[in-house]
């Protein structure tokens, strides 16, 4: 996630510095000496339902969603808080007071690559010191676990609060917003909504998700020098860690030369194997985040930079390599795409970056997936984008068999009056009074809320984990995500 210091704060009307309520210290210092074992407990049980939602069977039908909503039941009770299944969304509350306070998290998590995990991603590795690693620590189970103990923490002292605390779990977050875009059309807007699956200090501006996926259907006589079998990564939103092809009818001169040249990207690993009927080359880099795409390292754009300036015939798989290099290249901004791109004094630049390849026989579609700011039209850049893939076609002679595109819509909010009291409990907890609002590049289910912010629980300057397949959350980080969520919920539950 992008985090950007905020240009002006006198662009933002959030309100002036307050007195933090007196008990925080108190209670947050109960939170984590008695929960803090507890929190990890129900994370590892948390971690344990693989709850990524499949195409076949939605998330209510789907019995590894089925037992982690049990869970969550069992937990409500344990802990004293009322909860509702609402489907693909759940409500643990606290209070039953006239206004409320939305915590808005998501339990349902992205793909893991069992391969790439020292055990199971979802079984909670503990052997790297201080950490706990698996799919969902960071997002967004962790932080569901540390919800549940700062409200009991703050129901076991008997602190009082004007406004009933709901904590919100969505299911299908990372796939489908739609079910939750329904149901929130007859959930009464709360008077605070704070989502906490994002980033510190404060977050007040988040990207639009994108997509720009062309297809390549193309045939070719493959009498020359040619690509086959192109692969590459894992799923829309995540920076590929993987990619592969195999090129067929190279001689020993540009196979040497493509040696060299892979030598001197030592950003990445490559590696070259014969084979019978070519000689397969794949990439390592590094997955990340895909709205953080500085924290990876894209295998698909190494692998094409590889075969810059190289002529390969005009199958679907070389027309895909073609398009990578001349559109995209290592660049993480869209500045070879046209005129598509253009950044915000505030939110940044927009990101792009290709995700991930996926074959359908010998269609091959290429999911870029772009974070875009405030700052441009919605349809100027459409049209941009349009304009660069006709030029592109046109000047390849290349005809594209489908192309789909979404463009995202931004946020930025300017005034919402909960941001400078959630500012002020991070600098208590953290010391750092130089400590500001921030935009990220991700999207969250805060656009869904009149005047939602994001509150942890990634720290700034710290690579984010969530997406990745090496996903943690430290200990220390729980301990201080439990203290500031405890602050939160007592200084909201009040204003």
């Amino acid at each position: 996630m992008k985090k950007l210091a905020l240009a002006s704060i006198a662009l933002f009307a959030f309100g002036a510095h307050a007195q933090l309520n007196k008990n925080i210290d108190s209670v947050a210092d109960y939170a984590v000496n008695t929960y803090q074992n507890a929190q990890i407990h129900t994370l590892t049980n948390l971690v344990a339902f693989p709850t990524v939602n499949k195409s076949d069977i939605t998330a209510p039908q789907n019995p590894d969603f089925i037992g982690f909503k049990a869970l969550l039941k069992m937990k409500a009770a344990e802990l004293g808080f009322d909860y509702q299944d609402l489907g693909y969304t759940v409500l643990i509350g606290m209070g039953e007071q006239s206004e409320k306070v939305t915590v808005v998290t998501h339990g349902d998590v992205q793909p893991a690559n069992a391969s790439k995990w020292k055990q199971s991603p979802f079984i909670i590795d503990t052997s790297e010191h201080g950490k706990l690693v698996g799919r969902g620590t960071e997002d967004d189970k962790g932080a569901i676990a540390t919800a549940l103990y700062a409200m009991k923490a703050i129901k076991d002292k008997g602190i009082p609060l004007n406004n009933r605390i709901e904590l919100m779990i969505y299911l299908a977050e990372e796939s489908d917003w739609g079910p939750l875009t329904e149901f929130m059309k007859t959930y009464e807007q709360p008077k605070y909504a704070v989502t906490i699956d994002a980033s510190y200090p404060v977050v007040v501006a988040e990207k639009g998700w994108s997509l720009i996926a062309p297809t390549f259907n193309a045939t070719s006589p493959q009498a020359g020098l040619y690509v086959s079998n192109v692969t590459g990564g894992a799923f829309r939103s995540q920076i590929p860690e993987d990619a592969s092809l195999v090129l067929h009818n190279a001689d020993t001169a540009l196979i040497n030369t493509l040696k060299a040249k892979a030598k001197a990207l030592n950003k990445v690993e490559f590696n070259f194997t014969k084979q019978n009927d070519g000689l397969a080359i794949s990439v390592k880099g590094m997955s990340a985040h895909s709205s953080e795409p500085e924290s990876g390292i894209n295998a698909i754009a190494y692998l094409a930079e590889l075969f810059k300036g190289i002529e390969l015939e005009n199958n679907s798989d070389g027309e895909l390599i073609d398009f990578v290099n001349q559109l995209i290249g290592l660049d993480l901004h869209g500045k070879q795409f046209g005129d598509i791109a253009y950044k915000h004094d505030f939110m940044g630049p927009m990101t792009v970056a290709p995700t991930v390849i996926e074959r359908d026989g010998n269609a091959l579609t290429l999911a870029v997936n772009a974070r875009r700011p405030m700052g441009k039209d919605e349809a100027v850049l459409q049209k941009q984008i349009d304009d660069a893939l006709a030029s592109w076609q046109a000047a390849n002679s290349i005809t594209l068999a489908n192309i789909e595109t979404t463009i995202g819509t931004p946020m930025l909010l300017d005034s919402a009056p909960h941001a400078q009291k959630l500012l002020d409990i991070f600098k208590h907890f953290t010391g750092d009074e130089k400590a500001d609002f921030v935009s990220i590049g991700g999207g969250t289910n805060a656009k869904l809320f009149d005047n939602a912010v994001s509150f942890g629980p990634s720290m700034p300057g710290k690579r984010y984990t969530g997406h990745s397949e090496h996903e943690f959350i430290t200990l220390e980080q729980l301990e201080l995500n439990l203290r500031m969520y405890t602050a939160m919920m007592i200084e909201l539950g009040n204003m």
